[in-house]
C-alpha cells in the first residue's frame, strides 16, 4: 500500500483530529481559493490573479498562526548561547 496507505491515513487524520498546523494550512488554502475566484470573476489576468491569491494565502496563514500561538515566529532567543538553556532550538538549524 505504501504511498496510498499513508495518504489515506493523513486524510483520515486531517478529517478526524486535525493538528493546529493542519487547521492553519486549510484556512490558508480556503482563503487562496476564495481570493482566486473573486479575481477570476472580476477578469483580472491569470498571472496577477494567482500571485495575489498566494499572497492572500500567506497573509491569512500568518494571521491565523498569530491568533493560535500569540506570536508570529518562534523566538530565536539564545539558541547560539551555550551558557544558558535554549528557549527554542530549531532542529533543522546546523
Amino acid at each position: 500500500m505504501g504511498v496510498v496507505g499513508d495518504l489515506k491515513d493523513d486524510v483520515v487524520g486531517l478529517v478526524r483530529d486535525p493538528t493546529d498546523e493542519q487547521k492553519i494550512l486549510v484556512l490558508a488554502f480556503v482563503a487562496m481559493a476564495a481570493a482566486d475566484r473573486y479575481m477570476y470573476f472580476n477578469d483580472i489576468p491569470f498571472v496577477v490573479r494567482t500571485t495575489a491569491a498566494v499572497g492572500v494565502g500567506f497573509i491569512v496563514m500568518f494571521l491565523v498562526s498569530y491568533l493560535y500561538t500569540g506570536q508570529f515566529v518562534p523566538p530565536d532567543g539564545n539558541a547560539d548561547d551555550e551558557d544558558e538553556p535554549a528557549e527554542y532550538v530549531d532542529e533543522l538549524d546546523p
